[in-house]
């Protein structure tokens, strides 16, 4: 009970959802014609008030929660109450109904306090109304298990939707972590080779003049902060590897290492795209698609055969596709086959900072493909994101 007393609330999306607009749209004529139509309500004029005071609290569900279900099954609680007390037969529209949508909206969108003081609100009015409708012991039990259920279910989809998004930020951290240190062991590999070069022209320039060697000499120094800074930084982001050792850095000229005929499935590599000049960061994240792609083939495919490994450049957009042979159908008795959730996820995330995306499914010519796509250089913004420069 003390932790959804403090359960926050959760942030809804601004204005009102295309689905609550066409839903009152389409209420608001069936709720007049019900009125009119309906041989047992009494007072149609009250009736048919009170219920388009009820269908309009959808149009601000999700962003007061709580006001809305007090005044939508205020409105139909009244609807019915009042006829019942001068001696009228017990009538309610049926469209407001629609009391069911902001219980649920309640559990899904109000903080916790407003959950329990909405719960307790639906119970009290509900148990307090129905002996005036004559209702039996059963039916109110009934209705009392109708209320509290759209209520579960909002819980229980808001909950849903923050694992994943806890999900969704575990593997964004995971892949920037694996973007970074490929980043690093690249730009140390650069920075390591001007170091040396820097040491050795000034070993050289004995005969030139002092101020050259004193240039070269910054030029090292610069060298060498700059790695140590760099090194200090990712040791930060390695924390998690718990001093394992790591398997070395790919780029997208190992892609064609990934070729095997002999193996089954057979892997063909084409990789007729110029290389030059593509970012580390995008080749690393090419061949890591690449692998993972040949990999799910491999474990997952239904009889296949072959997996085709392509790479094209076109201008400054290098082009990934990798496709298999294997049934898309799933014989009887077979489990059927499943995307590396994670993995792909995983990849989205690492294509998106770099500026690219990445598709996996069903190809409409047989098979299952993998589509990756990312610009050849990439810089950074200010925000994190990494876009073509």
């Amino acid at each position: 009970m003390r932790a959804i007393w403090d359960e926050p609330r959760v942030v809804a999306p601004p204005g009102a959802a295309w689905w609550d607009r066409a839903l009152v749209a389409g209420l608001v004529p069936v709720t007049v014609l019900e009125g009119l139509l309906r041989p047992d309500v009494v007072w149609p004029a009250w009736h048919i008030g009170w219920a388009l005071a009820c269908v309009l609290t959808l149009l601000w569900r999700p962003r007061r929660p709580l006001t809305m279900l007090l005044v939508g099954y205020a409105t139909q609680t009244v609807a019915g109450v009042v006829p019942a007390l001068v001696g009228e037969p017990y009538s309610v529209l049926n469209v407001t109904a629609v009391v069911l949508l902001l219980a649920y909206s309640l559990g899904r969108w109000a903080s916790g306090r407003g959950v329990l003081a909405g719960t307790a609100f639906l119970l009290v009015v509900h148990l307090a109304r129905e002996p005036l409708y004559a209702s039996s012991g059963s039916s109110i039990g009934v209705g009392v298990g109708a209320l509290l259920l759209p209520v579960a279910v909002g819980v229980a989809v808001r909950l849903w939707v923050r694992v994943q998004h806890r999900e969704r930020d575990e593997i964004r951290n995971r892949e920037r972590a694996r973007l970074a240190r490929d980043l690093h062991d690249t730009v140390a590999h650069h920075v390591t080779g001007i170091l040396l070069q820097a040491r050795a022209a000034r070993v050289r320039a004995q005969n030139d003049p002092d101020g050259a060697a004193e240039a070269l000499r910054g030029v090292e120094e610069a060298a060498s902060r700059s790695l140590e800074d760099m090194r200090a930084l990712v040791a930060v982001l390695r924390e998690d590897d718990d001093g394992a050792q790591r398997a070395p850095t790919y780029g997208v000229s190992d892609i064609a290492g990934l070729a095997d005929a002999d193996a089954t499935p057979a892997v063909v590599v084409s990789t007729t795209a110029d290389l030059d000049g593509v970012a580390a960061a995008v080749g690393s994240a090419l061949f890591r698609a690449a692998q993972e792609a040949v990999t799910n083939a491999r474990r997952h495919a239904v009889e296949v055969t072959r997996v085709d490994v392509e790479l094209t450049r076109e201008a400054d957009t290098m082009t990934l596709r990798v496709h298999d042979d294997g049934r898309t159908e799933v014989p009887r008795g077979r489990p059927p086959r499943r995307r590396a959730r994670y993995g792909l996820a995983g990849m989205q995330e690492r294509f998106a900072l770099l500026g690219g995306r990445i598709t996996a499914g069903p190809d409409p010519v047989g098979g299952w493909t993998v589509l990756a796509e990312a610009p050849t250089r990439v810089s950074a913004r200010g925000d994190g994101q990494e876009v073509r420069a």
